[in-house]
């Protein structure tokens, strides 16, 4: 019984070696290939300039993080819902010729303009809009365009 375990204890001692050499085989022809016809200094050459790409990749990184971060704050200020209402506001004449208009950014700053359309005369009016809300009395048209210009800023 000694000796069985002796001729296992060869046996995997002898597939150790035979996968230790091969895998050190293996390394060695990927070490060749990688350093087929280079000598040290090209490699230390290389190197460097590896570095030097990984910095300036760094650094335009760092660039273009800092350039969408400002985008982004454009971004928030810009008009993103913008609602048109048409209607007309004496029903005895004319058509839907007045309008108002909501004009809101992502935090809800904007203006809804207004127009009543008589054939005497047209009107214009200009409500500013913060946070959503008017300190001006709105028209229930005015009401509507901020209120559709809202959900799309959603």
């Amino acid at each position: 019984m000694n000796t069985k375990l002796e001729i296992a204890f060869f046996a995997l001692a002898g597939i150790a070696v035979f996968l230790g050499a091969f895998w050190i085989w293996r390394t060695e022809k990927r070490l060749k290939k990688i350093f087929l016809g280079k000598k040290g200094r090209d490699l230390e050459d290389t190197i460097v300039a590896l570095e030097n790409d990984i910095s300036k990749l760094k650094s335009a990184k760092e660039k273009a993080e800092g350039e969408i971060s400002e985008v982004n704050r454009k971004l928030r200020k810009s008009i993103r819902g913008l609602e048109t209402v048409r209607f007309n506001p004496f029903p005895d004449q004319g058509s839907n010729q007045s309008f108002a208009i909501g004009m809101l950014d992502e935090e809800g700053d904007g203006l809804v303009l207004s127009s009543l359309y008589a054939r005497e005369r047209m009107s214009i009016f200009a409500k500013p809009i913060k946070s959503g809300k008017s300190e001006y009395e709105l028209t229930q048209e005015e009401k509507e365009a901020l209120w559709k210009a809202q959900k799309k800023t959603e």
